[in-house]
């Protein structure tokens, strides 16, 4: 293996991300842009661990001088180990057949790293070239030779490599589409549910449904800001997607994190955050993001869950898994401490059923803090309005039988595709929560904290509308019914492509 010479010209941000995306570029053509991410993240990561693993080496080659040897260096030095001909300058170096060659070095390097990288590279057949033809490879592994893409520390700073690779997932997901919501959520919309449940040093914090994990890594910056040891946190994940749960850890890694346990599974059928007695372990705070509507959930299961996570005997609807996503956030919950965010579609606030009947657990119960509606259109996989529920063990003592409605649906910055909130728009939503008052004084806020007995009076219809003085109820039935009116939409759509697809494949002409 080859040491690579130092460059001392240092990247900036710009030029970091520059190349980076071209990277994805020499891709263009022969891969769908919604498949970037499953190859230039694992040579982006191959790339890095290569460099810092030259940087390493040479720091126990100066300080360990004549004592040095590879078990001092790999014992105390190195974060990975990277077998023999497995360095990138080696893969690089074999210009035919290299994607046979990729793909011997990346399962080198994670059977040489059991605990920290197996499965981390995805499952890419990179010796596919039906998939990625050499040429295009070729392409891709030499804009990251260039001598000026050096990813050691001495090079590239760790809030450089994060925010690059949060650069990339972005770009990404303008690309992918209504795909884009496996994996990512807008940075805005995870920093103003991280600033409301507040995490703070020593926390435990979950993501059940994590995709690339940037709400476990918001969790990391809102500690770093507050000038807490983001260190002391203890991060979990479960993702379903092989790309994706190797992409989370990617991130992580990148941010300068090792310390978290990111799994792959089913969260509903196979949930893998347990204690050492089998049990689901319990969290500080939990926080997510997961599919909405989801119609191939286990509810023939749920009444029998192993973990108890049917709250109040409720099984919720087969045909919408959006309040089994709750139910198990609530189930990882930990007494005292904890508290729960989670985005869901507008529909979860009023649809009847069993739902309703969790709807009357959670308030009885006295689980519910807060319903904030945000704006329409702020995601890449739907356009339909969205809000956030905030849960909590133990309520402070001027919300204990109460829930706090915020209407923030007129703070926005809009968009030419998609709408974003601001840092300022983030902070009013924030310190409406926390404060129970609209201090920007703008009036882009409505707020009102409503007793437990008129919710009941309700029916337990938790539409903002129905409490939020400047509505009427006239008004609160017409949202509820654009509401519902745009999931059933969206619902048709989805199932529209997926007939088209299984036309496609049984030869018709969709």
């Amino acid at each position: 293996m080859t040491i690579a010479p130092t460059d001392l010209d240092h990247l900036t941000q710009r030029e970091l991300e520059q190349a980076l995306w071209a990277a994805a570029n020499a891709l263009r053509g022969p891969v769908d842009p919604g498949d970037f991410k499953a190859y230039v993240f694992p040579v982006f990561f191959y790339k890095w661990i290569s460099d810092v693993y030259d940087y390493h080496h040479e720091q126990a080659m100066d300080d360990l001088g004549d004592d040095w040897s590879q078990e001092l260096e790999d014992e105390d030095y190195q974060t990975f180990m990277i077998p023999a001909d497995s360095h990138w300058d080696d893969t690089y170096e074999i210009t035919k057949n290299t994607g046979a060659a990729l793909n011997k070095a990346l399962v080198a390097i994670q059977e040489a790293n059991p605990g920290k990288l197996a499965g981390v590279f995805g499952d890419v057949n990179w010796a596919n070239t039906e998939r990625i033809p050499e040429n295009a490879l070729r392409s891709l592994l030499k804009v990251f030779h260039n001598p000026k893409i050096t990813l050691d520390p001495a090079h590239v700073s760790g809030d450089m490599l994060g925010s690059a690779y949060e650069y990339l997932l972005r770009e990404f997901a303008e690309a992918s589409g209504k795909k884009a919501g496996e994996f990512f959520t807008p940075r805005h919309v995870v920093r103003l549910l991280v600033k409301i449940l507040d995490p703070q040093p020593g926390d435990s914090v979950c993501d059940p449904a994590c995709g690339s994990a940037g709400m476990l890594v918001e969790t990391v910056e809102a500690v770093k800001e507050a000038g807490g040891n983001p260190r002391s946190l203890f991060l979990y994940g479960q993702e379903q997607n092989l790309t994706t749960a190797g992409i989370a850890r990617m991130n992580l890694y990148l941010h300068g994190l090792e310390d978290f346990e990111i799994k792959r599974g089913d969260t509903f059928r196979e949930p893998k955050l347990l204690d050492a007695a089998g049990k689901l372990r319990k969290f500080d705070v939990v926080i997510a993001n997961p599919p909405f509507s989801l119609d191939s959930w286990p509810s023939d299961k749920w009444a029998k869950d192993h973990f108890k996570r049917a709250l109040g005997g409720i099984v919720p609807p087969a045909k919408n898994g959006d309040w089994a996503w709750i139910q198990h956030m609530l189930s990882v919950m930990k007494d005292g401490t904890g508290r729960v965010g989670v985005i869901m579609p507008h529909g979860v606030l009023f649809r009847g059923g069993r739902e309703a009947e969790m709807r009357q657990w959670v308030v009885e119960k006295n689980r519910l803090e807060a319903v904030i509606g945000l704006p329409n259109n702020l995601f890449y996989s739907t356009s339909i309005p969205v809000c956030l529920l905030i849960f909590r063990a133990s309520k402070p003592e001027e919300r204990d039988g109460k829930v706090l409605f915020i209407d923030a649906r007129a703070k926005f910055m809009p968009g030419k595709n998609q709408n974003t909130l601001s840092d300022e728009d983030v902070k009013a939503i924030d310190a409406a929560y926390k404060r129970g008052v609209d201090i920007d004084g703008e009036g882009g806020l409505n707020l009102r904290l409503v007793d437990h007995a008129e919710i009941q009076e309700n029916g337990f219809d938790l539409n903002i509308g129905r409490y939020i003085q400047t509505e009427t109820k006239a008004e609160a039935d017409v949202d509820a019914a654009l509401a519902a009116l745009r999931e059933a939409q969206e619902a048709m759509d989805v199932a529209r492509a997926a007939l088209d697809l299984r036309l496609k494949a049984a030869g018709f002409d969709a």
